[in-house]
């Protein structure tokens, strides 16, 4: 049965380079020194007050009572991990991320957007990198938030903020504790579809749309060439991207350029211009989606 959702900081951690490991020491010590690193990072979860959810693999998830025990552990755990010998002339790492919200606990599982974003924290991390969201970083005590830096922001399909990336620093060098250069700051940006006499706007509330003949599609195309799940157009911070899913290919044309044709390819759009479905513009200029992009 499941319990009330509560606030937990749900935190990933695998083994960097796993396979590389399997390659070059053979599977039967592969194996057991990534259950090695699994067994130690499961202890230093424990160890901070944590629970461990499950090990899969290379893999890790835990969940703590508070932001701060995480990032502790993912401290302890990096610290410990580098310290390890190296094994067959590898050295050892881990990526760790973690993120702090609602969350279901049933069946010793655990459930809620904040695993999907906790593993999506995980997926950014590089070898020996601490990654947590910016929503996370704000619950950590002040001489934890002194250790953190901003990287970049994400924009998730399903919900309308982009998500702030934040690295926890865990060396303490100098040149590790350096802070990052002034960051670009992406502008708000939007970008204007225009399918026959249907508007469309695609901006910072919007993640992503959907293109092709099924109904279900956001926009919908007549044309019996393009497919049932044609194309979809993305926000990436700033910029627009259009994404190929066809069997036909889509047709890009920016103003005053040539005609570009996708296929399970995606382009960034600019400018404006129009998309075709399955066939060149100049084949039939029937149907076609203008856009308009707008900083």
């Amino acid at each position: 049965m499941a319990d009330e959702p509560s606030s937990l900081a749900v935190l990933f951690a695998d083994v960097s380079g796993s396979t590389r490991l399997y390659e070059s020491l053979g599977d039967a010590e592969a194996l057991a020194t990534i259950g090695r690193c699994v067994a130690l990072m499961s202890t230093v979860c424990v160890g901070h007050g944590g629970r461990v959810v499950k090990t899969i693999g290379d893999e890790v998830m835990a969940v703590f009572p508070s932001a701060d025990a995480a990032a502790q552990a993912a401290v302890e755990m990096q610290a410990r991990i580098s310290a390890h010998p190296p094994v067959g002339g590898s050295r050892l790492a881990i990526r760790v991320g973690f993120h702090l919200g609602s969350a279901i606990e049933a069946d010793g599982d655990v459930f809620g957007d904040s695993v999907n974003v906790a593993a999506r924290m995980a997926a950014l991390a590089k070898r020996e990198q601490i990654i947590l969201s910016a929503h996370t970083a704000d619950a950590l005590a002040p001489w934890l938030r002194a250790r953190v830096r901003e990287l970049d922001t994400l924009s998730v399909k399903g919900k309308s903020q982009d998500i702030g990336i934040i690295e926890l620093i865990w060396q303490d060098s100098e040149e590790d504790l350096t802070a990052v250069a002034t960051r670009w700051t992406p502008l708000p940006a939007r970008i204007v579809l225009r399918h026959g006499t249907k508007e469309l706007v695609l901006d910072e509330s919007a993640t992503s749309i959907t293109i092709g003949r099924d109904a279900d599609n956001d926009i919908v195309i007549a044309d019996r060439k393009a497919s049932r799940l044609h194309a979809r157009m993305e926000r990436r911070r700033d910029k627009f991207v259009i994404i190929d899913q066809s069997s036909n290919g889509t047709y890009v044309a920016v103003d005053g350029e040539p005609e570009i044709m996708l296929r399970r390819e995606e382009l960034t759009l600019r400018g404006r211009g129009h998309v075709t479905f399955g066939h060149a513009y100049g084949d039939d200029p029937t149907e076609f989606l203008g856009f308009s992009c707008i900083d």
